[in-house]
């Protein structure tokens, strides 16, 4: 069975028409995760997730 072809554009397409809360909610999760893994944190980030997401709310 083949693969589905799937773009770049396709992937991104979900965030790129997000609201502008949704994407900054986006943007500073994948921060926090970036400086995760260059420290190799194991630690659960549910409760950043959840300050981010109350701030752009808000």
């Amino acid at each position: 069975m083949p693969k589905p072809s799937t773009s770049t554009n396709d992937v991104h397409k979900p965030i790129s028409t997000a609201s502008r809360e949704v994407q900054q909610i986006i943007q500073r999760v994948l921060e926090i995760e970036k400086e995760r893994l260059d420290k190799n944190e194991r630690s659960p980030v549910n409760d950043e997730i959840l300050k981010i997401i109350k701030e752009v709310v808000q």
